[in-house]
């Protein structure tokens, strides 16, 4: 838990063991921790040293209050974490400088490999100050769903997030959950029917594109594109905005968890699963899909539906899209 701080994890052992018995010797420690002696005598040199604890005139080591001394390395930390932010934006500065007008291969790194797309995707989004931007699509090579703690991440340091999905991922069975977890933590997702590509934009400086790899076609490596700041990275940006208007958004009204209304329920306006309904259909999901997603049996889905259109008075399900468009139902 403190190795953030630069405590080794057998430190911290010996730490906290001596937070529960201050005034200890390190032979006493060492029967607590299970470990030799001498390794007990290096910790506690160490917590001594970061000033997490100190030794009393009779050889006993007692712990500083935490609320202190662990109190003074975080804010050493955060001064560091500023500075190093603070040079960060001086030598990308620099580096943009040193850049500008040059050739192609500057401003262009070809990856290649799961493991170099994964590192580089997580360092893009790492990077992003004001806003990230993703197309996301099937296959998953580097990332699957739900493990792109980067993004996280992101969300918590205030850095705004929109995705836009192919319905294809929103089908998959374990999107759903994906989703609703995103667009509680302020994630802006959008649905369409294809994308042209994937990509992540971090503010306007930084793009990765992965390369699709033709599964029908010869074994070959998976590769991407890093893009600097450039013409490149400029149209980039204005495809996703172009997109971006064009997709369906989708919030926790139409995908989060809501109550169940029992089979046979009738009621004049739309409930909370109706617009869950709604919405994945209006996202391009199918019955079947819709029906999966939130564990409903098809049949059930599709009485629905019949009775919204009797509700909206329409006949086909493109009215009932109109309609529920034009009534906020979805």
């Amino acid at each position: 838990m403190l190795e953030s701080l630069g405590v080794e994890p057998g430190v911290e052992l010996v730490y906290r063991a001596l937070l529960g018995s201050p005034g200890t010797t390190p032979t006493a420690l060492a029967d607590v921790v299970q470990q030799p002696v001498p390794v007990v005598e290096e910790a506690l040199a160490g917590l001594v040293a970061s000033g997490l604890a100190h030794r009393s005139d009779d050889q006993a080591y007692v712990v500083a209050p935490p609320a202190v001394a662990l109190g003074a390395l975080i804010t050493e930390r955060r001064d560091a974490l500023r500075l190093a932010e603070q040079a960060l934006a001086s030598l990308a500065e620099e580096h943009r400088a040193a850049t500008a007008g040059s050739s192609l291969n500057a401003l262009i790194e070809v990856v290649t490999g799961v493991d170099a797309i994964r590192h580089r995707y997580q360092q893009v989004q790492q990077a992003a100050t004001k806003e990230l931007r993703m197309f996301v699509a099937a296959p998953f090579v580097a990332v699957p769903v739900g493990e792109n703690t980067a993004e996280t991440a992101a969300t918590d340091r205030g850095v705004r997030i929109r995705v836009v999905m192919e319905h294809e991922v929103l089908a998959q069975l374990s999107a759903t959950d994906e989703v609703v977890d995103s667009l509680s933590r302020g994630v802006e997702l959008r649905i369409v029917e294809k994308l042209p590509l994937k990509l992540v934009l971090a503010d306007a400086d930084l793009a990765l594109v992965p390369l699709v790899v033709d599964p029908a076609g010869p074994l070959v490596e998976p590769g991407a594109v890093m893009l600097q700041r450039s013409g490149l990275l400029a149209a980039l940006d204005a495809l996703f905005e172009n997109v971006w208007q064009q997709g369906y958004p989708l919030d926790l009204t139409n995908v989060g968890d809501s109550d169940r209304v029992p089979d046979g329920a009738e009621t004049e306006e739309p409930t909370a699963v109706d617009r869950q309904i709604l919405g994945l259909l209006l996202a391009g999901l199918t019955d079947q899909a819709v029906a999966s997603q939130l564990d409903l049996s098809l049949r059930t889905v599709q009485r629905r539906l019949r009775h919204l259109q009797d509700a909206a008075g329409v006949k086909t399900r493109m009215q009932l899209g109109w309609y529920a468009a034009q009534h906020g139902w979805a």
